[in-house]
C-alpha cells in the first residue's frame, strides 16, 4: 500500500509538471498562476502545494526534470584526455541530439529562455541558473586548455575567452531553435563546432 501511495504521489507530480510546462508555454510564467495549472492538470491547488512551496518550485522541478539528463551526458573530465576537442565535440552533439529527440525540450528552452521573468519567487532561481552554466564553461575551458596544452592548439588561444564564444554559439542556436525550429537546426551544431574549432586552431580566441 506504501509503495502504491509513493508511486500515486510521483504520478500526480509528474502531472502537475506536464501541465506546468504547458500553461508556460502557452502563457508565460508571469502570467500563469497556480490555479491555472491546477485547472490544466485536473487536480487540486492543495494537490500543487503538497508538492511545491510556489510556482518558482514548480518551474525549478519542470526544468530540472528536464536538464538533469543532459547534464548527466555533458558531465566529463578532460584533464587526461588524448583528444579533448574530439571529445568535447562529441559530448555537445550528444547533448544536441537528446534535446532533438524530446519534443519536451522545445517547449522546456523556450519557456526559460523567452518566457520567464527571472523576479519574486522566481529570483532564486537565477543563482542556480549561472551555476549550471559555470559548470558547462569550466567543461569546455578545461577542454580547450588541455587540448593548448597538447600542441593542438596555438599558444595564444584564450581558453576561457574560447569557451565563452562557443557557449554563445550554442545557446543561441538552441534559443534561435526553439522560437523557429522550422528554420533552424540542431544538425547545423556540428558544422558550427567545426568551423569553431577550425577557427581556434588558426589562431582566433587569442
Amino acid at each position: 500500500m506504501v509503495r502504491k501511495t509513493k508511486e500515486d504521489a510521483l504520478e500526480t507530480r509528474n502531472t502537475i509538471l506536464d501541465a506546468a510546462e504547458t500553461v508556460f508555454y502557452r502563457k508565460g510564467v508571469a502570467r500563469t498562476t497556480l490555479t491555472d495549472i491546477a485547472e490544466a492538470a485536473g487536480v487540486t491547488r492543495g494537490a500543487i502545494y503538497w508538492h511545491f512551496a510556489n510556482k518558482g518550485e514548480v518551474f525549478d522541478a519542470m526544468m530540472r526534470r528536464a536538464i538533469d539528463p543532459l547534464e548527466a551526458i555533458s558531465e566529463a573530465d578532460y584533464s587526461t584526455s588524448a583528444q579533448p576537442l574530439e571529445e568535447l565535440r562529441t559530448c555537445i552533439l550528444t547533448t544536441m541530439e537528446r534535446i532533438d529527440s524530446d519534443p519536451r525540450y522545445i517547449r522546456v528552452f523556450a519557456i526559460a529562455m523567452h518566457k520567464s521573468e527571472y523576479v519574486d519567487e522566481m529570483v532564486p532561481l537565477v543563482d542556480q541558473c549561472l551555476e549550471c552554466c559555470d559548470r558547462h564553461l569550466l567543461r569546455q575551458e578545461q577542454a580547450i586548455a588541455v587540448a593548448r596544452q597538447l600542441g593542438h592548439l596555438p599558444a595564444k588561444v584564450d581558453p576561457h575567452r574560447a569557451a565563452l564564444s562557443l557557449s554563445a554559439m550554442i545557446d543561441g542556436l538552441i534559443a534561435s531553435w526553439c522560437l523557429q525550429p522550422e528554420v533552424y537546426s540542431l544538425d547545423l551544431a556540428g558544422n558550427m563546432i567545426d568551423c569553431f574549432f577550425y577557427g581556434m586552431k588558426n589562431g582566433a580566441c587569442g
